[in-house]
């Protein structure tokens, strides 16, 4: 069989285990699966999956194992028995965890002698199988360079880094994006909803914003590495004054307002460290230590 077609086995077939099942399947991989509960197998056997009876025949059943149940604590529960079958193999882990959980599951798979790529699915299940979401994975670039044909089934992989904690740690820097993004989105959408706009004409507007919103990012960025924040566009005191009409607006309305007023005090600690004049990049300089420390 081909690097394109490479054999796969997956364990945990959950949601989004039996959407990374499918989509390997899609593509052509002659796939085994696996799950506590077998019946959880049986609309992916009728796809042409091979169901194997035990984790010890999943794992000897194909080169590349990918994993993706509940937590760390069940996939020791799975594997520790089966682990002398591992070597040779190359494991790569979609379970939700620690950076640290990964560092350690690295370790635990070398002393297998497997190798280990640790993943994020930056996605929900009927987004796997699009090339338009990200996969992330770190580990060792050689073994990620070699399984790119077969991860390219199930979303648009990208290494990041060898250091296998890394794409634990950019899943959770970039859920925090996405809940912050969508907390402000509704706070935005109950607060011109008060004033009866349906959330459908608001979205619009919304995602055209955040356009302007990346563009901030882009320029942000640089600052950030270099510790330097220019307050060229909008100074932390500027921003400062502008929440206010914000809370204003939202507290006239009955709308909550913790969300913004966290928001302000935090970019008034930034102005209590001597910040009030950068950009607003400035934020980060007290977002990087405790308040306590501040």
């Amino acid at each position: 069989m081909n690097a394109d077609h490479q054999a796969v086995t997956v364990i945990g077939l959950g949601s989004m285990g039996s959407a990374l099942a499918a989509a390997l399947l899609d593509r052509g991989h002659r796939t085994t699966v696996w799950n506590r509960s077998a019946d959880k197998a049986r609309p992916l056997a009728g796809r042409g999956a091979r169901p194997a009876a035990t984790p010890g025949e999943a794992v000897a059943a194909s080169p590349l194992i990918v994993a993706c149940v509940l937590d760390y604590e069940a996939l020791h529960t799975v594997l520790d028995p089966v682990a002398d079958t591992l070597a040779g193999k190359v494991l790569v882990n979609l379970t939700s965890g620690s950076p640290e959980q990964a560092q350690e599951m690295a370790v635990w798979a070398r002393s297998h002698d497997a190798d280990y790529l640790d993943g994020a699915i930056m996605t929900t299940p009927p987004g796997v199988g699009s090339p338009e979401m990200m996969f992330l994975y770190s580990g060792p670039r050689a073994v990620f360079e070699a399984h790119r044909p077969t991860l390219a089934a199930l979303g648009d992989p990208l290494h990041l880094s060898d250091d296998p904690g890394l794409a634990s740690l950019y899943d959770a820097a970039l859920l925090g994006l996405m809940w912050s993004t969508m907390a402000g989105w509704l706070h935005g959408t109950a607060l011109v909803g008060a004033e009866k706009t349906p959330a459908t004409a608001f979205t619009p507007v919304a995602i055209r914003w955040l356009t302007a919103v990346t563009g901030f990012l882009t320029t942000y960025a640089p600052q950030v590495d270099a510790g330097r924040y220019p307050g060229d566009d909008a100074t932390i005191d500027v921003q400062i004054a502008a929440i206010e009409h914000l809370l204003h607006a939202a507290a006239s309305r009955g709308i909550d307002n913790a969300l913004p007023e966290l928001l302000k005090s935090t970019m008034e600690r930034a102005r209590a460290a001597g910040h009030g004049p950068d950009s607003f990049a400035g934020v980060i300089e007290v977002l990087r230590k405790p308040a306590a420390d501040q």
